[in-house]
């Protein structure tokens, strides 16, 4: 990796950084510096076991949810946000969000040389029955 794309994978990581402790830490002013004003972000929810719902939100619904998300602390102070970059090329990006509430998939884009997270699909996390029966059938994944 050149220095460039190192510097480009940490500032794709930290766009992520800021949208997840934007929430976290009810920091609106992080999501702002780190979302494209035309986000298009949608998600599965669990509402009872194993029946899921979609739900879409904007970049001004996410920037509400932001300023009120956690003001009553709700989250632990060790809640995770472990990104994982896959890719990423001159202008696009491609990375994953372990969170609180669940999983996210982003895309990013190079906008005037700044990373911006441009679309999210997301999942909340599983039953706890399906993480049980997730763990006692693992898949593997040979990256060879």
């Amino acid at each position: 990796m050149n220095e460039s794309t190192e510097m480009d994978h940490e500032a794709v990581r930290q766009a992520i950084f800021d949208y997840v402790e934007g929430i976290y830490e009810v920091d609106p002013a992080r999501i702002e510096r780190s979302v494209h004003p035309s986000l298009n972000k949608g998600g599965f929810f669990e509402e009872k076991e194993s029946t899921y719902s979609f739900t879409a939100m904007t970049f001004a619904e996410l920037l509400e949810l932001s300023k009120h998300y956690n003001e009553d602390g709700k989250m632990p102070e060790d809640a995770p946000k472990e990104v994982t970059v896959f890719e990423v090329q001159e202008q696009i990006a491609t990375a994953k969000l372990a969170a609180w509430w669940g999983t996210d998939y982003m895309h990013l884009a190079k906008y005037d040389g700044k990373w911006l997270i441009v679309n999210i699909l997301w999942q909340s996390h599983p039953a706890q029955s399906n993480r049980l029966a997730d763990m006692s059938n693992p898949i593997v994944v040979d990256d060879r």
